[in-house]
């Protein structure tokens, strides 16, 4: 019971080069992305609208997926920043998100 809740509780995100392959097919189910958003990809649309391209953490710009998002982003969104992304697949390689997560850096430095 209890591996249960944990399972059902454990938060998890796909590479990009997991949506991006062409076997991978979720357009209904809602799913998380995470990875680098990549240096010069940023595209400012209509509005608040935005669209980016995301890679691996690790390795090459292998199997990158486009995001398209609608919103104000975090403040912490930057190029080569680490994100997730929640949303659902729109096309191949492709994700529409509803939310935008950007990854604070984990060294720790005291106010002076």
């Amino acid at each position: 019971m209890l591996s249960t809740a944990l399972r059902q509780n454990t938060q998890f995100f796909y590479d990009p080069s997991d949506v991006a392959a062409p076997t991978f097919i979720s357009e209904t189910q809602r799913l998380r992305v995470g990875g680098i958003v990549v240096e010069g990809s940023v595209r400012a649309g209509e509005g608040l609208r935005t669209a980016f391209d995301l890679r691996d953490f690790e390795g090459e710009a292998e199997g990158v997926v486009t995001v398209s998002y609608t919103g104000a982003l975090p403040d912490l969104f930057r190029e080569g920043q680490g994100i997730v992304v929640v949303g659902t697949q729109s096309g191949a390689g492709t994700v529409e998100a509803s939310q935008v997560l950007a990854k604070h850096d984990e060294n720790y430095v005291p106010a002076t």
